[in-house]
């Protein structure tokens, strides 16, 4: 057995927090693939919300969901991923499953729009609010890029500080590779405090 990828990882986390009619969001869509993801996994009653300022990211999304037949148990917006708690119905709080985040820039576009600090920290923090007990967040940090070590850093240092009663956090990474991308999970404890 060979240890999955650090994205491979983020899948089979949420993965295990999701069932048929679960909601779900991606709060950065990129090129859509955690957005089919997610679609699959929440099943033909369930829904995704997906987070996008690029229409060019959105565009691809929506093609790729429409070649699986999944396009209807998603609605793309073309917000920053700070708009979530306005965009999301409000009968969403507190009974989203999963949320997942792939920071950085568009794969494939222009590497100069990329997420940044301003925006991921309240997104980020109304992810936490938005989750189910017993649901994850996933967060998928680059530093590679001008901007990235930055934001990752003040990510982990936020994350780092969450209360240990109500949530769970671990973080995964490549070590024997340069600037390899990092996986930091969230679990929001089922009990209330």
């Amino acid at each position: 057995m060979s240890l999955p990828s650090t994205l491979t990882l983020a899948h089979h986390l949420v993965e295990g927090v999701l069932h048929s009619g679960s909601l779900a969001v991606d709060a950065t869509v990129g090129n859509g693939k955690d957005t089919l993801f997610l679609a699959r996994a929440v099943g033909v009653s369930g829904q995704v919300h997906g987070f996008d300022i690029q229409q060019e990211a959105l565009d691809r999304a929506e093609e790729r969901l429409r070649a699986a037949g999944v396009a209807e148990r998603v609605r793309l917006h073309r917000k920053g991923h700070q708009q979530m708690a306005e965009t999301l119905p409000p009968d969403w709080r507190g009974k989203v499953r999963a949320v997942m985040f792939n920071l950085g820039y568009l794969p494939g576009g222009n590497p100069t729009v990329i997420t940044r600090t301003d925006t991921t920290l309240p997104a980020l923090e109304q992810s936490l609010e938005w989750l189910a007990p017993g649901g994850i967040l996933t967060v998928m940090l680059y530093t590679g890029h001008p901007g990235g070590k930055e934001e990752a850093d003040r990510v982990l240092e936020v994350l780092k500080k969450l209360d240990a009663r109500r949530f769970r956090t671990v973080c995964c990474q490549t070590l024997n590779r340069r600037q390899a991308p990092f996986l930091i999970a969230v679990s929001k404890s089922g009990k209330t405090v």
